[in-house]
């Protein structure tokens, strides 16, 4: 099951028996224990077994977990998928370069309607079928694959990811269109900090839920930008109260601090507070 609210996602290798190791000390809101691109092909054998046996010990309960394949047309995906079978602490099996709606097909009749599909949003492609993609029984949320895409799109390093931002917010429409969640891509800068949060609050002004991560020590960032603070909280409760009071006198809209408030503004409200609440309850 996947929960409605992810803010950090982070990628561990499958390879790596010390991260993944370390994945109960971590605050993340969910894992994608990764068999693709974080594994060599000399490794990728022994990284399924090793997140195979990490699943069946027990990694799962309690903690969203995603497992990345490798793609099914690879040597590799179709071992990768039947190693997930019968795993019903997996949450979700992540497509890699996915751009076909019956690769979404195959891997809901291998495993079944219980593990949910993550789409990888990292080709030219890609993007262009996201609202087929977003529109696939399963599909949990569609994840931007940034670097890939970038290199795909022969696009330069920019501050402000200008040579993406049509791909960005294309997949963020087609997430919203269909109810899915929508996560960005990781970002490179490790030991640049500020620009890790400018990212971060870019791909929240753009509507993603969350971002995916490549080290643990970005998360609390991520959790700090994802997350409403408490005077956004506050403002949440004032605009539903001011509401519930105008509708008590009979009234189908009110003003609250010079503004309008209808219905849709209560909605929007109303999901912050109980984004928030999520929050809460993650944290006691």
């Amino acid at each position: 099951m996947v929960p409605a609210c992810l803010r950090s996602v982070l990628y561990v290798p499958g390879s790596n028996p010390r991260a993944l190791g370390k994945i109960p000390t971590l605050s993340a809101d969910a894992f994608i224990l990764d068999l693709e691109d974080a594994v060599a092909p000399e490794a990728k054998v022994a990284a399924r077994a090793r997140v195979r046996d990490a699943l069946e010990a027990g990694l799962g309960r309690g903690r969203t977990i995603a497992v990345r394949i490798n793609g099914l047309t690879s040597p590799w995906g179709p071992d990768d998928l039947e190693a997930l079978m019968g795993r019903p602490d997996l949450a979700a099996v992540v497509l890699p370069k996915c751009e076909q709606p019956r690769d979404i097909r195959q891997v809901r009749a291998a495993l079944g309607p219980q593990v949910g599909v993550w789409c990888m949003i990292e080709t030219p492609l890609g993007v262009l079928r996201a609202d087929a993609l977003a529109a696939e029984a399963g599909v949990d949320a569609l994840v931007m694959g940034t670097s890939d895409l970038s290199r795909d799109l022969r696009a330069g390093p920019h501050p402000e990811r200008l040579p993406l931002l049509h791909a960005l917010s294309t997949v963020v429409l087609a997430a919203r269109a269909h109810g899915r969640l929508v996560l960005d891509g990781v970002c490179l800068e490790l030991d640049a900090p500020e620009v890790f949060e400018a990212e971060a609050r870019q791909g929240r002004a753009l509507g993603f839920d969350g971002k995916t991560l490549i080290h643990p020590g970005t998360i609390a960032a991520t959790h700090a930008v994802f997350s409403p603070d408490a005077a956004e909280v506050d403002e949440a409760r004032r605009v539903v109260v001011a509401f519930e009071q105008a509708r008590a006198r009979g009234e189908g809209v009110c003003v609250y601090a010079g503004r309008l408030v209808e219905q849709l503004h209560v909605d929007a409200a109303r999901a912050l507070l109980a984004q928030a609440a999520f929050i809460a309850g993650r944290a006691g």
